[in-house]
């Protein structure tokens, strides 16, 4: 039995790298991505949710309603087929709406009852559809949700410095390179890092939108342990050293809230400490979470 949603809640995710690139960019021969007036590191919002949801489904895929959706190798069309066919729908028979995704009402939903069957049934499936939302009107229709759970980019608190570094693989991948190189065989390549870089990103959770796709009070349990625990299960090379460093939870005490989430942010403070010129880890930083005191009435703040 799934526990509806009633608060409000807005969220910081604080978390760092060290010797690693946290999110490459493809536009830029995958170096970590940087603002390009104020140098400060970017981690984009979909990087974010991609470990939220490699998460999930490590620690929950084989319970019922937390497949994932937008996974590795997956045709999402065809999923959305397979929640008509669980239906006993018959694409065939079903209106064009529902069977072509052709037909829009003035909001761009599909008409027919049986797209929002659909729509319900893939919410009730998928973790990441009733969290994030999706677009299900790209071939079978299952229309489309707007997801309670939203993120920002993550911006770090300092300029990052981007460095890229040489690296020699002792082998070649063909006999020609082999003869090219007269036996030496080796591979040069590239690798890119930022040094040490402390990032912010920001998150909601509306009440209101987890009434239309059920994402429920244990939902949100499972994305706080994500959001806590996801850099411990994607460790790799590339990306160095990753770590959540601290969730920090604002919950209002109403589903409309009882102050404007950027004013509860910018009671977070985030320093360098004075004598640090180069951070290199966390301990470099001050960080400071308002009192009770400090808080708006009808606001908690709670850190994970």
């Amino acid at each position: 039995m799934s526990t509806p949603l009633k608060n409000r809640y807005d969220f910081m995710l604080v978390f760092d790298v060290k010797d690693g690139n946290p999110n490459g960019d493809p536009d830029a021969g995958n170096l970590p991505r940087v603002d390009a007036e104020t140098g400060e590191g970017l981690v984009t919002d979909v990087c974010l949710k991609r470990k939220v949801r490699n998460f999930v489904q490590l620690t929950k895929g084989a319970d019922a309603g937390y497949d994932i959706f937008v996974k590795e190798k997956a045709i999402l069309n065809k999923e959305i087929e397979k929640a008509y066919a669980e239906l006993a729908i018959d694409l065939a028979k079903a209106p064009a709406d529902a069977a072509d995704g052709k037909k829009r009402n003035k909001e761009g939903q599909g008409q027919g009852s049986e797209v929002a069957q659909a729509r319900d049934k893939m919410c009730e499936t998928y973790f990441d559809i009733r969290t994030f939302g999706a677009v299900m009107s790209t071939g079978a229709n299952a229309g489309q949700v707007r997801g309670p759970v939203q993120l920002t980019f993550a911006r770090s608190v300092d300029p990052v410095v981007t460095l890229e570094h040489s690296i020699t693989r002792m082998a070649v991948a063909t006999e020609a390179e082999a003869e090219k190189q007269s036996g030496d065989n080796r591979t040069m390549g590239r690798k890119n890092t930022v040094p040490y870089g402390l990032y912010v990103a920001y998150g909601f959770v509306s009440p209101a939108l987890a009434a239309q796709t059920g994402f429920s009070e244990e939902d949100l349990d499972v994305l706080w342990s994500a959001l806590v625990n996801m850099f411990e299960h994607d460790h790799s090379a590339a990306r160095g050293m990753m770590a959540t460093q601290k969730l920090i939870v604002f919950k209002h005490d109403t589903a409309l809230g009882n102050a404007p989430s950027h004013s509860l942010f910018d009671l977070v403070k985030i320093t360098r400490k004075d004598e640090v010129s180069v951070p290199r880890k966390f301990a470099d930083y001050n960080l400071s979470v308002p009192g009770e005191t400090e808080l708006p009435a009808g606001v908690n703040v709670e850190i994970k």
